[in-house]
């Protein structure tokens, strides 16, 4: 609970000191709920909300440990970097703390209703970043953004009402909300499907995958820095958290759902949609003169790929799945950060009027560098151990040519993210870059580090997650059948 309400008070302090906000004070803010967790522990807590059958329910477990320990790393860098001082910056950092609560309750929540609560509340705070400090077309942008996620969230809610009107009926003779209760219903295929699509488009929106990422390219490029490193370091993974934890657990059912009998099923619906949003953002990505473009397109391309690893129902792919939904967040929040410091200095973001900033900011190139090594997944950077995993089941799947087809992945992401570091870094100069400020540095050092310990130690996170794992792969052998 204490990962909810301090970040709530630190929003409520930020935005109440106003112009005396500084960047120090901000930062120390944002770290405060993740060196509490740290120190003391996370506490749980179940107790009755609005009435006896709706609770809330917080538990960290498994894997919420890891997006915990992700929401709660990359916000203090964001924080740090991610805003520019001015006139507004104690409303921006209060809207990213409100959002660290919301986020931490997502990954926290033990009940279906207090999941979609969380989920719901993590809405806000990106909508009034997005719609109030946006370029562009901002309000466009961001109803655009609205209404597909709150759409989305309005089938999950139906789903999740629909699960419990089926839970069986307690001493109190209420029906549950509780996790547990949800994942005992036992659905026909038929139910198990209209379940799991109401609760996969939600998180289908959100990751996003194809043909739901319309907003994405968007949001992501016309958002300020801050925002879009929220968007896509941590929001991005509350979908792939639910689609592992809230729509495969709940309705196995759904997953061999016979679209085309005997052929086709709603498992390799998604595999067909992840693998084509892997190749789609990697085509679109080597074609962009945006930097901050290309990096949304990657984006694109890279959780593509996680859906399909996560879809093979596999150890090493689960596992490679959720250590890269850690990379993910890492690298994407480095790369965008890495883009609006340059954006920040030129007044611009187009790639062919850059080059040759590795000679005025060293320091600045080898940083960037390490974040693209590890992005393009070279040995001993944090992208190798995860996509060797999800790359390995995909290909043990059965289906070789899906295999064949991701491992394009490796040459498509080292085409377009050498390119980026080519043409912004070396070659002849085009301008040089002023003198990084001290939490610039910071930031770079910080995101640098992660990149190059998991690289070395991915096993600290395997170890984490593989209980999850192994019993999620049971619970969901033992309900549907479909590992069997």
């Amino acid at each position: 609970m204490e990962l909810i309400l301090i970040p709530l008070i630190s929003a409520a302090l930020a935005y109440g000191a106003g112009h005396k906000l500084n960047r120090s004070l901000a930062f120390a803010l944002s770290l405060i709920p993740g060196v509490v967790a740290l120190l003391f522990g996370v506490h749980s807590i179940d107790v009755p909300w609005f009435s006896d059958d709706i609770r809330l329910a917080l538990n960290p477990s498994g894997w919420g440990n890891l997006m915990l320990l992700l929401t709660n790393f990359l916000v203090p860098v964001i924080v740090l970097a991610g805003w520019r001082e001015g006139e507004k910056f104690s409303l921006q950092v209060a809207l990213t703390l409100f959002m660290q609560a919301a986020l931490n309750g997502v990954f926290m929540a033990q009940d279906g209703l207090t999941f979609y609560i969380f989920w719901e509340l993590a809405l806000i705070p990106i909508y009034f970043l997005a719609l109030l400090f946006s370029e562009g077309d901002r309000f466009a942008v961001t109803l655009k953004f609205f209404l597909y996620t709150f759409l989305g969230s309005l089938t999950m809610l139906a789903s999740l009402m629909y699960l419990y009107s089926l839970t069986s009926v307690g001493d109190d003779g209420h029906h549950s909300f509780a996790y547990t209760a949800l994942q005992a219903v036992e659905l026909s295929t038929t139910e198990g499907f209209w379940v799991g699509l109401g609760l996969f488009l939600a998180f289908a929106v959100k990751i996003p995958l194809m043909p739901f990422h319309a907003w994405q390219s968007d949001t992501y490029t016309q958002a300020p820095a801050g925002a879009t490193m929220l968007l896509s370091g941590i929001m991005l993974k509350m979908g792939l958290y639910g689609l592992f934890v809230w729509f495969i657990a709940l309705a196995p059912e759904s997953l061999h759902y016979e679209l085309v009998p005997e052929w086709f099923d709603f498992r390799d619906l998604i595999m067909v949609m992840g693998l084509t949003g892997l190749l789609y953002g990697a085509f679109i990505a080597m074609r962009q003169s945006d930097a901050k473009r290309l990096i949304a397109f990657s984006s694109l391309s890279h959780v593509g790929l996680i859906a399909m690893a996560m879809l093979t129902l596999k150890s090493d792919g689960v596992n490679g799945a959720v250590l890269q939904m850690w990379v993910h967040g890492v690298n994407a929040v480095g790369l965008f950060l890495v883009v609006d410091l340059i954006e920040r200095r030129l007044g611009h973001r187009d790639l062919d009027q850059m080059g040759g900033f590795a000679k005025s900011s060293p320091f600045f190139a080898a940083t960037a560098l390490v974040i693209v090594l590890g992005t393009v997944a070279v040995p001993l950077t944090n992208g190798f151990p995860g996509e060797f995993l999800m790359l390995k089941a995909v290909f043990n799947t059965g289906t070789g040519y899906c295999g064949v087809l991701a491992a394009l992945t490796i040459i498509f992401c080292a085409v377009y993210m050498l390119r980026f570091f080519q043409l912004a870094f070396m070659g002849p100069e085009k301008g040089s870059l002023s003198t990084l400020e001290w939490n610039e540095k910071l930031a770079l050092l910080i995101i640098g580090a992660a990149v190059l310990y998991t690289g070395v130690q991915p096993q600290i996170i395997l170890d984490m997650i593989q209980s999850n794992t192994d019993s999620w792969l049971n619970a969901i052998a033992e309900s549907g059948g479909i590992l069997s």
